[in-house]
């Protein structure tokens, strides 16, 4: 892999028992960049994240070939552990979906279940991730209250924090704001891009003006297909491929 690349994926080919949903992937994802994942509904985006951090094993009948290069490691080899690659490669979903317990629990669980116990750590850690994920100001007096009373902006931060409790090295997330109001949207678009000087971020939007406004990549599936993955100011300005630009434009989808 190159020096710039943190994550290769060659041939990639996936089946849902006998449908196939995405054909011959070939991506490579720089470190420190936030890669967007356009397309219509169905083409394979999110099966795409999915097969970063093998969630799709969790599907029965799922069949998955080809090879996922991270750090030089092929993801899918026989014996790798998947509970480090998935808490290396964390994911936030659509939905804010914290825990129902409190701030403070939501965020300490994660580092709990991987062996850090000792309370001045998991204190130092909680305020540390909330602080990254731009919260503490918000929450710092309430760490003890139910995570469930927070607005719904305020809970995908937290499932952000949560993710940085266990220090990943990439974030993926599958359109994150698509239930939130147009300010707490922004405030997650300004999180980040705050974040990838320490994280690669691959993201699901529909939103074309999201993607252009935070990406530095950008990758267009129809059908299960990469038709372009490019540059974001080149992929909305100057498309190699003209489904790009009828997507972009408004044709379909």
């Amino acid at each position: 892999m190159k020096g710039t690349d943190k994550v290769l994926v060659s041939r990639l080919n996936l089946y849902y028992g006998n449908t196939q949903a995405l054909f011959d992937v070939r991506l490579s994802l720089k470190r420190n960049s936030i890669t967007a994942l356009i397309g219509p509904s169905g083409c394979g985006k999110s099966t795409f994240l999915r097969v970063l951090n093998r969630m799709n094993d969790l599907i029965e009948g799922v069949r998955t070939e080809g090879e996922v290069f991270i750090d030089d490691k092929n993801i899918y080899q026989p014996g790798v552990d998947v509970v480090t690659l998935r808490k290396n490669v964390g994911m936030v979903f659509q939905r804010p979906n914290p825990f129902p317990m409190s701030v403070y629990e939501n965020i300490a669980y994660g580092p709990r279940i991987h062996g850090i116990k000792a309370k001045g750590r998991l204190d130092e850690i909680v305020e540390k991730s909330l602080k990254r994920a731009a919260l503490w100001e918000e929450v710092n007096d309430r760490l003890h209250h139910s995570a469930l009373g927070l607005s719904g902006g305020q809970q995908q931060r937290l499932c952000i924090a949560r993710l940085l409790a266990v220090e990943p090295e990439i974030l993926l997330m599958d359109e994150p704001t698509s239930a939130l109001d147009p300010i707490s949207t922004l405030r997650i678009e300004e999180l980040v891009q705050e974040l990838k000087k320490d994280y690669t971020i691959i993201i699901v939007t529909h939103n074309m003006q999201q993607a252009a406004r935070i990406s530095d990549f950008t990758a267009f599936f129809l059908n299960g297909e990469v038709i372009e993955c490019d540059a974001t100011e080149q992929v909305f300005t100057n498309p190699r491929d003209r489904r790009t630009e009828d997507y972009i434009t408004g044709r379909f989808g």
